[in-house]
């Protein structure tokens, strides 16, 4: 096994998901749905948990982020199932959309294994709060990782099976207190700076253009500018790059938030994995190795039922979508 770091979780409360996704994470507040206006649901009545059971779209009695425009397509096929399987239940719409942390706390509460964010499966879980838990990945077959694995205690194993499986559309996994997630920046600089760079076949030539400093062996730019400046640049920058039969390369601006903090311990390392704290816990991002997909959660459980560890499936590579899986 291969040591990628720890985590620690002072909440008790353990979210694992896409760490690109991070950039939506409304923590306590009610998410921004301006652009893809949603609305959160949950299923009440005397048959609340079979309807929702037997539905099948997500996990429990709550289903979020259904897209607006399909909200009466979506109800209307919710009251036909519950017609055709004998279920007194229905469908009640939330006031407003359900911050993600109360999502975390609701999932836990439950005993369910996770819930949706716009489509995406993430995992929730409680977790002992008062040490670091290690994360290990093993190595597999074309430089992919076999598994990845969070030990959650030292007991033996007993038993295992696959109870969730975490979308990923950004090729990375988090490791997250969900608590600190709530102070989490994925775009807005700590420090009112930023980061401009890019690479590929034509780099060289368009540093030139731009008199760009080189960065390292294959990268071009500028570190640490005032945020304004990188800004401004990144436009001349992507100005260029769009410019029709112009050079190829690619660009990246990089603002010194959480997000590219620990993106450049990511790319830094042997490992492609990272661990930053934030609001006094340690969050851990790490590559999957394979790219994007559904990946299997097998939950380890002790002789009597205690969890022991969480294994991520990641051998098989990038899972295709299934029906379950897809948003309505």
């Amino acid at each position: 096994m291969v040591d990628l770091g720890s985590v620690t979780c002072p909440s008790g409360q353990l979210v694992i998901m896409d760490g690109g996704y991070l950039e939506m994470w409304s923590g306590d507040q009610v998410p921004d749905d301006e652009e893809r206006p949603a609305v959160d649901f949950e299923v009440v009545g005397l048959d609340a948990e079979a309807a929702a059971g037997s539905f099948g779209r997500q996990t429990g009695t709550r289903l979020y982020d259904i897209p607006a425009h399909a909200v009466d397509e979506f109800t209307a096929t919710f009251d036909a199932h519950c017609r055709e399987q004998g279920h007194s239940a229905r469908m009640r719409a939330f006031e407003q959309p359900v911050p993600h942390r109360e999502r975390v706390r609701h999932a836990i509460a439950d005993r369910e294994p996770g819930f949706i964010v716009m489509g995406v499966p993430v995992l929730a879980i409680e977790v002992p709060n008062d040490r670091p838990l290690p994360v290990t990945a093993v190595p597999g077959e074309n430089g992919w990782w076999q598994s990845m694995r969070i030990e959650l205690t030292d007991r033996p194993v007993a038993d295992s099976w696959t109870f969730f499986e975490i979308g990923v559309d950004w090729a990375r996994f988090v490791f997250a207190d969900a608590d600190a997630l709530t102070a989490w920046e994925h775009h807005k600089p700590l420090d009112g700076r930023a980061d401009l760079v890019f690479w590929g076949r034509d780099a060289e030539s368009v540093a030139a253009g731009f008199d760009a400093p080189r960065i390292d062996d294959s990268t071009y730019g500028w570190v640490d500018l005032p945020v304004r400046d990188a800004y401004e640049r990144g436009l001349a920058v992507e100005e260029r790059h769009n410019q029709p039969g112009g050079p190829k390369f690619a660009y990246d601006f990089r603002p010194h938030s959480h997000h590219w903090e620990v993106m450049a311990l990511v790319r830094a390392s042997e490992h492609e994995a990272g661990v930053i704290t934030v609001a006094g816990a340690d969050v851990l991002m790490a590559m999957t190795s394979v790219g994007d997909g559904f990946f299997p959660v097998q939950l380890d459980i002790d002789a009597d039922g205690r969890p022991v560890s969480l294994r991520i499936d990641i051998s098989g590579g990038p899972l295709p979508e299934s029906d379950d899986q897809r948003q309505q």
